[in-house]
């Protein structure tokens, strides 16, 4: 029981840091916007925020071992304080830049103590319930963080400050457990030739799905004011992406188990770049036709991720996939540093529509690619079950790794 209420306060402080760090992309935005930030200056600020996410997800395992868990997310949680709360010190963009690479390093650091925890405490038993429970804490907390903005006045001291005191109070469930902290696990090393050496297509992959999901969550709200929504009405537009994502994982991940893992990579790039043009379509659509295109678009985009990283671990070894799942973070935190202000700038010099352009070019060099793959080597006869795996820090190897090898004993 006391293990089951120790999962319970971690899962708490996931949902109060994911209300807090989920809205403060969108709602940056909002308030550049309002602010007058140029679209590359909002753009930066995205990217900034992924500078910060490599920072913490390489800085934080070593930060646990020097200082223990609790203490190491207190210092997270700090930093990711300040920079909510220095927002409403300036309205300069390039000051805010800087404070988003503090709210970065928060959340990758926060994840990285969280999910150390979870890794040590959970047993065969537990497995399926605590991993259900945390894929619904995580993507239920990152759906109504969306919403929130909707409800928040953009640019202003009293939205900041409502985020930073989520975020502060995400540190009291973990804080006041009384269950032990665990042992302290060795930093994964970082050898991004590894995600490589096992599988180009999913290094690919993995860059593919940070510039759309990157891209779309942190400039997405530019391109809602472009076609006319409102601020209540963008929270609702990038809910949808959320929503549409969530729903996605359990068929894509049949389909993935079932059929040849490249094939499903290729076509859901091709329902990719077709729910691009239909979102580019829905621009003049209306408010409903908006709202559908963007839970069309997070349906086909959002496992890329997770059939990317279900491909490699086929080629991979046991004791090679945690420094395997770091090897494919690293090269997610690539694309998602470069998209957003790739994405931004491309939107300011040609209008809203090249957005998706850009998304759609990415999804059709990952077909033409995994085509070409397919050329190279077939696929391995004995393959790992697929696994919902979060872009959340270098450290979810482990719990991955753990889940695989009790679906394999498990057969």
């Amino acid at each position: 029981m006391r293990t089951m209420i120790s999962f319970a306060a971690l899962f708490l402080s996931v949902i109060l840091l994911q209300l807090s760090t989920g809205g403060v992309g969108p709602l940056d935005a909002i308030s550049g916007l309002t602010l007058d930030f140029s679209t590359e200056q909002i753009g930066m600020l995205g990217s900034a925020h992924f500078i910060g996410f490599f920072v913490g997800c390489w800085w934080a395992p070593r930060l646990m071992g020097s200082v223990g868990h609790s203490r190491a997310f207190a210092v997270c949680t700090a930093l990711g304080a300040m920079g909510l709360l220095g927002h409403t010190l300036t309205e300069n963009p390039n000051v805010w830049a800087v404070l988003r690479i503090a709210s970065g390093t928060c959340v990758a650091g926060c994840y990285t103590v969280i999910e150390a925890w979870l890794n040590a405490k959970v047993t065969n038993e537990s497995r399926g319930r605590v991993m259900g429970s945390y894929r619904i804490a995580d993507l239920g907390a990152s759906l109504c963080a969306q919403l929130i903005i909707a409800v928040l006045p953009p640019a202003s001291y009293v939205s900041y400050n409502l985020l930073a005191i989520l975020c502060c109070a995400s540190l009291l469930p973990l804080t006041l457990t009384k269950a032990s902290q665990p042992k302290t696990p060795d930093a994964p090393r970082l050898r991004p030739k590894l995600a490589w050496r096992s599988s180009p297509l999913a290094v690919a992959g993995v860059i593919v799905a940070a510039l759309s999901s990157a891209s779309f969550r942190m400039v997405g709200p530019v391109y809602g004011q472009e076609v006319g929504l409102g601020v209540d009405q963008i929270a609702f537009f990038l809910a949808s992406f959320v929503l549409g994502g969530a729903l996605a994982q359990y068929p894509v991940g049949w389909l993935a188990d079932k059929y040849d893992r490249r094939w499903v990579l290729i076509w859901l790039s091709a329902a990719a770049v077709l729910s691009c043009g239909i979102t580019m379509a829905a621009g003049g659509a209306g408010t409903i036709g908006v709202m559908l295109a963007a839970g069309i678009f997070g349906l086909t985009t959002f496992p890329i991720f997770s059939v990317s990283s279900a491909h490699a671990n086929d080629f991979a070894t046991t004791e090679e996939r945690v420094e395997l799942s770091a090897a494919l973070m690293f090269w997610f935190a690539l694309g998602a540093i470069a998209s957003p202000y790739v994405s931004s700038n491309l939107i300011q010099q040609f209008g809203p529509g090249a957005l998706f352009a850009f998304v759609a070019l990415g999804h059709v060099f990952l077909i033409v690619f995994g085509l070409a793959r397919m050329r190279s080597r077939p696929t391995p006869d004995e393959r790992t079950n697929y696994v919902y795996a979060p872009r959340t820090s270098f450290t979810i190897g482990r719990l991955l790794k753990r889940s695989r090898e009790a679906d394999k004993n498990s057969r």
